[in-house]
């Protein structure tokens, strides 16, 4: 039996698995680097609105499961002229230290390397950068009207997280980056293939080839409808896409990638995380997900939040163990 580090590469390369991955086994996530709390600061459900070093307004009522950005607050009113109200966080500048790594060096070294892989974060992707300064109206507003801007403030933004990027391989050299971008909502991209394949993709291209070229597993993710720009995800060395929607054609995407990369997702969290929801809706979600993706190879059944855990106590240890039953009757 192929440890739980070991499995998951298999599924990665397109090798010889000998079960399904469940969720983000074989990962070991290790937040809270300097490079994030410098620019996002100490968040936690319940805190007074803070401002991050973008300028954004940043929100986390008690009893929510996560930060947002408060949306009637707008860090860039004319994004023609966005320089003139954001200054980039200078990052080799204030994280480059090595007093500052020393602690998350010392949490890393507890990592269990040779069962897990150390997985290092980087929210706050390129297209969620846009909304959190400017709203999510204007964000989509300006990819048509402003096109020019918005590239150049894309690659501004993709700058600032290659050297993001870059402090983190030199002071840690994590084996994958679990890195955010929400691209679309359930049904659609936010934004024509076009567009976002004029603005968006060269933005990202630098700091995903630096990775890829250092060996780091690139993990993106994004719970979103992503089919048109799936070979665009594909040449940004992406390995796993995390947050796949079951509204996504996922069959179709296992035979049209054969192997090149891997589908993590497909349970409807809606279905099985709710205060609600009953072990046999857990588990019958669970199985058709397991079912009907674990065949085709190259996918990772997981909820499609951006991270290890469930909304709700229980959750996730009735998916794990429908996932290891669904395993048995796939690989024997």
């Amino acid at each position: 039996m192929l440890g739980k580090k070991e499995n998951l590469l298999e599924t990665i390369r397109g090798g010889h698995p000998d079960r399904l991955v469940k969720q983000f086994e074989g990962t070991a996530m290790l937040p809270g680097d300097p490079v994030n709390f410098y620019v996002r600061g100490d968040r936690h459900p319940g805190m007074e609105p803070k401002y991050d070093l973008w300028g954004s307004r940043i929100l986390w009522p008690a009893g929510e499961p996560g930060a947002i950005p408060d949306s009637s607050y707008k860090v860039i009113t004319d994004v023609a002229s966005w320089r003139d109200f954001v200054k980039v966080p200078d990052l080799i500048a204030n994280c480059s230290a090595e007093a500052l790594w020393e602690p998350y060096l010392e949490r890393a070294a507890k990592v269990d390397r040779s069962e897990n892989l150390l997985m290092m974060f980087a929210p706050t992707g390129i297209f969620e950068r846009f909304h959190f300064l400017m709203g999510f109206e204007d964000t989509l507003c300006n990819f048509l009207l402003e096109p020019e801007a918005m590239a150049d403030l894309a690659m501004a933004i993709g700058e600032y997280r290659y050297n993001g990027y870059r402090l983190m391989v030199e002071n840690v050299h994590p084996d994958a980056l679990l890195s955010h971008d929400d691209w679309g909502s359930k049904s659609s991209l936010f934004v024509p293939p076009e567009s976002w394949r004029e603005i968006m993709l060269p933005a990202y291209r630098k700091g995903y080839d630096y990775l890829f070229e250092h060996g780091v597993i690139i993990i993106h993710h994004s719970d979103s409808f992503c089919e048109p720009i799936i070979e665009d995800m594909v040449d940004l060395h992406i390995s796993i896409w995390q947050g796949v929607l079951p509204q996504n054609d996922i069959v179709k995407l296992q035979k049209q990638l054969a192997g090149r990369m891997v589908l993590s997702g497909g349970i409807d969290a809606a279905i099985v995380d709710r205060a609600d929801s009953t072990e046999e809706e857990i588990r019958a979600e669970t199985r058709r997900a397991c079912m009907t993706y674990g065949p085709g190879g190259g996918f990772i059944p997981c909820l499609t939040y951006g991270g290890p855990g469930a909304i709700f106590p229980g959750v996730d240890e009735i998916i794990d163990d429908e996932i290891g039953r669904c395993s048995e009757e796939l690989f024997g």
